[in-house]
């Protein structure tokens, strides 16, 4: 491995604890926000400072080393020693080889970066999503303002056109499909925060990508949801959260490119 990719993976495990406080902490702090309790103390991402979430004591400055930590500790609190979820190593380690990746394909340089950081993004969103079916705006608007910015500087490989019409594109065609469903239905289909991540990923990837995104996430999201309803592990309300397979077809569309998929699909 070259000191490149060295320093790329050890950027992701910083990057993946993180993702493991935006996971751990903007859906509380969503939450927090709807209960509208002027009362309430404050939280947000940087206060209260790092502890452990069952005896609430502060962390040491050691005990916040991604992986590190977990395997001196023993996977356990070193105060009440109650077992850590091994959740947090798997972020961080997830996070890095995504960093290591995206920078070998897109290179060590600012477009590589910006991409490792759009996978990032997206993978704590998936988890959020997944465990609270929430998609936080502070994550799918810096999505959308992001893929903006960083096309307008030349930092993508996609103009400055193509990314605006690539987020509103994405967001009004979801929009679009949830309104029909509902007007047909009378159910929500999908919430906001779909459309949001929708427009986010067409702000990186542009309009002629959202296509290949949306047929393959709702494809992998109908095997998953049906897998999970015939071994009984699907939520009471039988929802699905979709913004995991949209991050997942999203960041796989990144890697191939829309001239590949072009090709496999004999466009």
């Amino acid at each position: 491995m070259t000191w490149d990719m060295a320093l790329a993976f050890g950027l992701g495990l910083l990057m993946g604890s993180f993702a493991n406080v935006l996971i751990h902490r903007l859906p509380r702090m969503v939450m927090a926000e709807h209960a509208h309790d002027a009362d309430a103390p404050r939280y947000d991402l940087s206060w209260p400072a790092s502890h452990c979430p069952h005896c609430q004591t502060p962390l040491k400055a050691w005990h916040n080393i991604p992986v590190l930590s977990y395997l001196g500790l023993k996977g356990k609190c070193s105060f009440c020693h109650h077992r850590i979820s091994l959740q947090y190593p798997l972020i961080e380690i997830t996070t890095a080889l995504l960093w290591l990746i995206c920078t070998w394909h897109w290179g060590f340089n600012t477009t590589g970066f910006c991409w490792a950081s759009f996978a990032t993004v997206l993978l704590a969103l998936s988890v959020i999503d997944w465990q609270t079916t929430l998609l936080p705006d502070d994550l799918t608007q810096a999505m959308v303002w992001g893929g903006l910015v960083a096309s307008a500087l030349g930092w993508l490989d996609l103009p400055l056109t193509q990314s605006v019409w690539g987020a509103v594109v994405g967001y009004v065609s979801l929009w679009s499909i949830a309104k029909m469903f509902e007007c047909i239905t009378g159910k929500q289909g999908m919430g906001a925060g779909d459309f949001k991540l929708l427009a986010g990923l067409g702000a990186w990837l542009g309009p002629l990508a959202l296509l290949p995104v949306v047929m393959a996430a709702s494809i992998c999201g109908a095997v998953v949801g049906l897998a999970l309803k015939f071994s009984q592990r699907l939520r009471d309300d039988g929802y699905v959260p979709f913004g995991p397979f949209l991050a997942t077809a999203g960041l796989a569309v990144a890697f191939i490119g829309i001239d590949g998929i072009a090709r496999w699909m004999g466009w």
